[in-house]
């Protein structure tokens, strides 16, 4: 995605390199560090390079110039792929880059194509190629804050505490269409359910999904929408084969921006730790999340809309935990349907049903 003309911003005084994270809400996490590079370099040419299935979450960001691809899977696979990614960099002539992942090889590859500045996380892994290396205090910071800390040597301020997601209206009149294709009634509460996530210990139970699904219907009279990517299809067909008010099943239907632009449109949001649960933040969604092995003090919501974080302390196990072999997931199997109505309700998200 190029937003201005090359030739424009090629005699920029400073050219800048923001070399991405690997997932969805890392990147989104890293969105107002991208703000404050614009901030500190208002007139330099800003570009991020970022791994395929990110691309979308900064394509049209206002900060940005520019959305390059790394695609180490692709055609920047092997040897020839490196150099390849290496002579693209150096044609570009940036001047300062900043690496929100530590990598020895990333950071060789910016060494390589003459980028002179290079900065990123001081005592990890990558740092010896580093011009510039960061040192985080000791203190625990959001994931959001540790990618701003390389930026500003600070935490992101109040009032600068959200994410930068961009949709269009265009985005917008497709959710419209899909719900009233699949008779989903636009004057009616909507309830948007992201059942999903990137490993099987953050989602919550299906059978809990279900049963709230049909509490949300009798007790709210809402319309509830399941959301997620074509691989969550199964498991949400599953998760609507167990309740009796049929949900409409949109996983695989949407991209990354008209999700988002059907975030905007619900009443409430209910999503474990997941990307789209910080797409729901960045849209300003009223949002519900759901944490049990990670923690929110990390990777939890942040922002400016009306959000809640339902969490057992009350556990035997240490949070968080990357058990991947944990047999009974009890941090989240303990999250009763019952504790989300009552803070669905606490917060005044849905109006009983007459």
């Amino acid at each position: 995605m190029k937003k201005k003309v090359i030739g424009e911003d090629f005699f920029a005084k400073e050219r800048i390199l923001v070399f991405e994270v690997n997932w969805l809400g890392d990147v989104l996490f890293s969105t107002p560090a991208i703000r404050a590079i614009r901030k500190k370099y208002p007139g330099a040419y800003l570009a991020a390079l970022v791994v395929p299935r990110c691309r979308e979450v900064l394509f049209a960001n206002n900060y940005l110039d520019e959305v390059m691809v790394y695609d180490e899977k692709g055609k920047h696979r092997g040897l020839k792929g490196k150099i390849r990614l290496i002579r693209d960099l150096r044609a570009r002539h940036f001047t300062i880059s900043y690496l929100f992942k530590s990598s020895l090889s990333r950071t060789l590859y910016l060494f390589l194509a003459g980028i002179k500045k290079r900065i990123g996380y001081g005592k990890r892994r990558g740092d010896f190629f580093l011009t510039e290396r960061v040192m985080l205090p000791k203190e625990q910071l959001h994931r959001a804050d540790t990618y701003y800390y390389l930026v500003a040597k600070d935490k992101i301020p109040e009032g600068e505490r959200r994410y930068d997601f961009f949709i269009s209206n265009e985005d917008r009149a497709f959710i419209e269409d899909l719900l009233k294709k699949h008779h989903v009634p636009l004057g009616k509460q909507l309830v948007v359910l992201h059942v999903g996530g990137n490993w099987d210990l953050k989602r919550w139970p299906k059978v809990h999904f279900a049963r709230l699904i049909d509490v949300i219907k009798s007790s709210f009279g809402a319309e509830v929408v399941i959301s997620g990517s074509f691989l969550d299809h199964p498991l949400a067909k599953e998760i609507a084969g167990l309740t009796q008010a049929k949900p409409f099943v949109a996983c695989g239907m949407t991209t990354l921006k008209q999700l988002a632009a059907l975030f905007q449109k619900s009443d409430l949001v209910i999503s474990a730790d997941s990307g789209p649960l910080h797409i729901a933040m960045a849209m300003q969604a009223n949002t519900l999340a759901l944490f049990g092995p990670t923690l929110p003090e990390i990777t939890g919501p942040i922002g400016e809309g009306d959000f809640s974080v339902l969490r057992n302390k009350e556990i035997s196990c240490e949070v968080p935990c990357y058990n991947l072999e944990c047999k009974n997931n009890i941090c989240m199997s303990s999250l009763s349907v019952e504790q989300v109505i009552e803070e669905v309700e606490k917060r005044g998200w849905l109006k009983k049903a007459v």
